[in-house]
């Protein structure tokens, strides 16, 4: 090998180490632009590293605030993001990325929401915007590991704060990488602790490719202790708990934009709580609500529930409040709701029902 050459190897060489050394210093500059990008929100990454040999970038300590607000709790804090190409779709023929972040945390301030920007015009944020300059690759798997999400009214009286911790979601084949599978190929699961110490399951199948992505989902909040929402409930309702269980089930399924499911909520061994030193009408009114709960629990299974079905198109959807009524005496007086997912709703009743 001549000088020339060795020369222009030992440049080219030079030249790669050295975009490898400035590499994550650009990158962390193109990602803080992003982040500060989004309207009404300011942000910024503690560091990035780079992992060439799995196509991949680490985003550590990455923070989201919202402008002006009251609080200095942060919107999003992620300590660790791994971005990288999702290798066995790549043996497929696509080029794809993979998202996996590690214990984010969400703190939705409902009163700093409520603000609109610096030059108080409310702006719409699009986030799916800031997820593709972040991830320019298309997404086709993605993983949440240890998330936590809190809900937050300061203004409340009194103060509400749920939170629900130990999220575990994973989304796979958002890219349909894998079209077997029908109409609707990619899956989602996900786990959860919510306030109360309760169990959550999400499970569903989605088409995310559709202009609006088609869907089928299950939801279930099992065994979560009622008195954890006595904030919630002293609020709208002026009762609050000393015992008892509070659960949820729920379906969705959506189709060409038409939506068909239920809620169904389910208040299972309650008892109020009788406060002494309450005034007059707040004891009137806890003894109607009492009374009131008596008449429409179902005395053998001790639960007061109704189920409120909901249906339309997404722009106006009815919530059927006539037979939320009708499903509380049904409950109470001829056949009690069990307390699981009733599995008669699915993607193709929403199919048809949009065809109608």
């Amino acid at each position: 090998m001549n000088i020339k050459k060795r020369n222009l190897l030992l440049l080219l060489l030079g030249l790669v180490i050295l975009g490898r050394i400035l590499l994550p210093y650009f990158l962390e500059r193109y990602v803080n632009r992003v982040l500060n990008d989004i309207p009404g929100y300011t942000g910024y990454v503690e560091d990035i590293d780079v992992a060439l040999y799995r196509g991949a970038y680490v985003i550590e300590g990455l923070h989201l605030d919202k402008i002006n607000a009251d609080v200095s709790t942060p919107f999003l804090m992620i300590p660790k993001t791994d971005i990288s190409l999702e290798w066995k779709a790549l043996f497929k023929g696509r080029i794809v990325s993979e998202i996996y972040l590690h214990d984010p945390v969400i703190n939705y301030i409902y009163e700093d929401q409520k603000k609109g920007s610096p030059e108080g015009k409310p702006k719409v944020v699009d986030w799916r915007q800031a997820l593709i300059d972040l991830v320019p690759i298309e997404i086709n798997h993605f993983q949440i590991n240890n998330g936590k999400f809190s809900y937050v009214e300061f203004s409340a009286d009194p103060q509400i704060d749920l939170v629900m911790d130990h999220i575990v979601l994973s989304a796979t084949n958002l890219r349909n990488v894998e079209r077997a599978g029908g109409p609707l190929p990619s899956t989602i699961h996900a786990t959860a602790v919510s306030f109360g110490g309760g169990s959550v399951l999400l499970t569903g199948k989605m088409d995310i490719m559709q202009k609006i992505p088609d869907l089928d989902l299950e939801f279930s909040l099992q065994k979560a202790d009622v008195t954890a929402l006595n904030d919630t409930f002293l609020k709208f309702a002026g009762v609050d708990f000393a015992r008892g269980t509070f659960e949820l089930y729920a379906e969705a399924a959506i189709a060409d934009g038409y939506l068909k499911g239920y809620i169904k909520p389910m208040f299972i061994d309650t008892e109020l709580i009788g406060k002494e030193d309450k005034g007059f009408f707040e004891k009137v009114w806890e003894g109607f609500v009492g009374v009131f709960k008596f008449l429409l629990k179902n005395q053998s299974t001790d639960t007061l529930a109704t189920r409120t079905p909901f249906e339309g198109d997404l722009k106006n959807v009815d919530t059927g409040l006539t037979a939320t009524i009708l499903n509380i005496f049904k409950n109470a007086w001829f056949n009690a709701f069990t307390p699981q997912v009733e599995e008669d709703i699915n993607y193709s009743d929403a199919k048809r029902a949009s065809e109608d």
